[in-house]
């Protein structure tokens, strides 16, 4: 409880400067709104926006289709205008922004054709609004009747809300200031970004991660379709098309000494030089401190390289490649549930008390408790020798039963005694991550009953996408030295042109992870894994594994015994 009431007194102290921010992007704020204080006004507003939850904390009702009443729970605004407010398509169903910036002014024919003369319009565009800037009056009878400035009656699928006058008024304060004020990070020629990088990282890695996100940067900076002439000479497009155009620069954020002290270097960066966003970064530790960092200051962060993301339900700034480490232990479980091994088979979990063994087996425990199965008899081992008599002396105790061994290549050089006795395990289970490069060099007579949880794309799928990032290395003058680093950086900067392009001039931050999580799956541009798929929420792209075993013979190859598991 200590630990919760401090938690929340620090998430207010943080918060309140991110209304202020908001705040002081509208003009003439008023004292009150519907008698609270604007910052309250405006948590409240979001809770209705995000969670179709009133001030009174009862669901909001609306009528959808003329006359179905429902719960706005089920029909949350952010479901289709998105967390910034800027909208979206679904099928033939287009959502208009409905942000304090866009509502206020009038709309004019064109969807968004905004600021070029009409002299300069095709006819078809000319001749006037759409509609008229809304009024706090107009957009509150707009949610409550489905009815537009000009007359416009809204598509079916727009639920009308009920709402008290007060309850109105306070969710047009929340609409009033939301995506009101362009993020810090941006000026009118540039966006700003920084990667994150920890002392520890071995300098064969750290280059690996720069070089390819640097010449992304270059690149795109360098101008090869002269955007900025466009911008000023172009045709009635130009507004929408090339005024969008910002240089991006990228600064590196170097992290020195233990964890503990990272917030406040990476704070101390921020405060002299605010960024629209982090991309790529690296660590050998925990996430965990830049994670916390971009939830509490709401700065999207976009696929660090790390084994130790954080695994949460509901944080949002930060999207993962994957679960890392978490990810193997997860797949083994429910590989295992899906073999529908009898509860009376016993299962045991063999790790070292270190981080990667503790990961693997939280990872595997709670999985094993989401899916209802009981938890795994558990060994952590200190610094004992893995001998040979130890392995017999495992296998003797838990005969026949499911072993998943959470350990380093050096603990399994004598593994294969586990094949010697009459009751062996029936199955073993290991995370490739952690074998690593050793993971062809497992003991040949335990490979007939090892199941690999493997979270990459197999060997042999690879060809085609690894052509691709090797050739853009090449042009670039890039040495391949780590490939998977390398790739995943390429990805970085795929997914960032893709995101830039679609958000035009909106530069917020939370309409820039609004645009990504509605991307579609890609399989070209990644090559460390088969898929990468988005979602509003969703926050680790790749989202599962294969099982595999390892054939026979010296050069082993992998073979897959699953489809792809996910979580």
């Amino acid at each position: 409880m200590v630990a919760r009431s401090f938690c929340a007194v620090l998430l207010s102290a943080l918060l309140l400067p991110a209304l202020a921010v908001s705040l002081q992007a509208a003009e003439a704020q008023p004292s009150t709104v519907a008698g609270l204080p604007p910052g309250e006004a405006l948590r409240l507003g979001e809770r209705m926006y995000r969670d179709g939850i009133l001030p009174s904390g009862e669901p909001m009702m609306a009528v959808v289709e003329g006359d179905i009443t429902v719960e706005g729970t089920m029909f949350t605004c952010i479901s289709c205008h998105l967390r910034s407010g800027l909208g979206s398509n679904e099928g033939t169903v287009f959502t208009p922004p409905t942000n304090g910036a866009k509502l206020y002014k009038p709309l004019p024919h064109g969807q968004g054709v905004i600021g070029s003369p009409e002299a300069k319009l095709p006819k078809e565009y000319a001749g006037g609004d759409v509609r008229p800037a809304y009024t706090d009056k107009t957009l509150a009878a707009a949610l409550m009747a489905g009815v537009d400035p000009a007359g416009r009656k809204f598509d079916y699928v727009m639920p009308r809300y009920m709402l008290s006058d007060r309850d109105a008024e306070i969710m047009v304060f929340y609409l009033k200031n939301l995506s009101a004020a362009i993020s810090p990070g941006v000026t009118d020629t540039t966006l700003r970004f920084a990667t994150v990088i920890t002392e520890e990282v071995p300098p064969k890695d750290r280059d690996a991660m720069i070089a390819p996100l640097e010449a992304y940067f270059r690149d795109r900076t360098s101008q090869s379709r002269h955007q900025e002439k466009r911008a000023r000479h172009g045709g009635p497009f130009r507004e929408e098309m090339y005024s969008s155009y910002r240089k991006i620069v990228l600064s590196r954020w170097e992290l020195k000494g233990a964890p503990e002290t990272w917030r406040g270097q990476v704070e101390e960066y921020y405060g002299k030089e605010p960024v629209f966003a982090l991309a790529g970064g690296i660590t050998t530790r925990s996430w965990e401190p830049i994670h916390r960092f971009c939830e509490e200051r709401k700065i999207p962060c976009i696929f660090p390289v790390t084994d130790y993301p954080v695994i949460a339900d509901s944080d949002w700034y930060t999207l993962y490649f994957s679960k890392g480490l978490y990810q193997e232990g997860e797949a083994a479980a429910r590989y295992l549930r899906s073999e529908e091994i009898p509860e009376t088979v016993p299962v045991v979990q063999v790790f070292r008390n270190t981080r990667e063994g503790r990961v693997l087996a939280e990872a595997f425990r709670e999985t094993r408790r989401k899916l209802g199965l009981g938890p795994p008899e558990e060994r952590m081992l200190s610094d004992e020798p893995l001998t040979p008599a130890f392995w017999r002396a495992l296998a003797d105790a838990y005969p026949s039963a499911v072993v998943a061994l959470w350990l380093p290549p050096k603990d399994l050089a004598d593994a294969a005694a586990l094949s010697e006795g009459a009751k062996r395990p029936a199955m073993l289970f290991m995370a490739a991550s952690l074998l690593d490069a050793s993971l062809y060099t497992l003991p040949e007579q335990i490979r007939p009953f090892t199941y690999i949880a493997y979270p990459y794309r197999l060997p042999q799928e690879k060809h085609r996408n690894k052509l691709v990032v090797e050739n853009w290395l090449k042009v670039r003058n890039i040495p391949v030295t780590d490939f998977a680093i390398q790739s995943k950086m390429y990805f970085v900067g795929w997914m960032l042109s893709e995101a830039l392009m679609m958000m035009q001039s909106d530069f917020y931050r939370d309409y820039f992870l609004d645009v990504i999580d509605m991307a579609k799956d890609q399989t070209y541009a990644i090559v460390t894994y088969p898929r990468v798929s988005f979602g509003p929420g969703q926050r680790y792209a790749s989202k599962g594994c294969y099982i595999v075993q390892l054939s026979g013979g010296p050069e082993p190859e992998l073979v897959r015994k699953s489809e792809w598991v996910i979580h």
